[in-house]
């Protein structure tokens, strides 16, 4: 019990006040240390200008290469015959050919055909559907893709024909589970 007693006194004991002036004069002392390295270097930030000025020296260099690119002409590929014009031109080359095409009216949006559910065998006691009451076959797709203009396009855009379509078919009925 006793070296219990005693670790308390010596844990709540109060320094010297010499102890605390010895530590308060360290950290001055090593503030000061930190102070005379940092202190008379220059605050200027020459690097980060450097910097600045070069990135701008490439993106002005950029600009105008973008620049010459948009509005000069050059070869891209001589063997193949492929050039690069100014943008300005290519701009009026195309407007022109634009005006010289005739609209073309939208035609309608093409669906996909119907997909159609193989047949399930029909109930007892049910008869299948007559052979006269089954689905039409969808447009062919030519017609569907074909020119506004063409023979195939005019042929899709006719009404469809008046012959009765037949029900949906009958689903079967759930297995029962055991």
């Amino acid at each position: 019990m006793a070296d219990t007693q005693s670790a308390r006194t010596i844990a709540y004991s109060h320094a010297p006040f010499s102890t605390w002036l010895g530590v308060v004069f360290l950290f001055v002392l090593f503030g000061l240390i930190v102070f005379a390295v940092i202190g008379p270097s220059p605050r200027s930030s020459d690097y980060e200008e450097s910097r600045a000025k070069k990135r701008m020296e490439r993106l002005k260099a950029l600009n105008e290469e973008t620049q010459k690119d948009l509005t000069t002409y050059a070869w891209v590929d001589k063997n193949k015959g492929i050039a690069r014009i100014p943008i300005d031109r290519a701009m009026e080359l195309t407007v022109a050919d634009l005006a010289q095409q005739k609209p073309a009216p939208a035609g309608p949006i093409a669906t996909p055909p119907a997909q159609v559910a193989p047949a399930a065998a029909p109930p007892a006691g049910e008869s299948p559907a007559p052979a006269s009451h089954q689905q039409q076959p969808a447009a062919q797709p030519a017609q569907a893709n074909a020119p506004a203009g063409s023979p195939a396009a005019k042929g899709a855009a006719s009404p469809p024909s008046t012959q009765p379509s037949s029900p949906a078919p009958a689903s079967p009925a759930p297995a029962a589970t055991p």
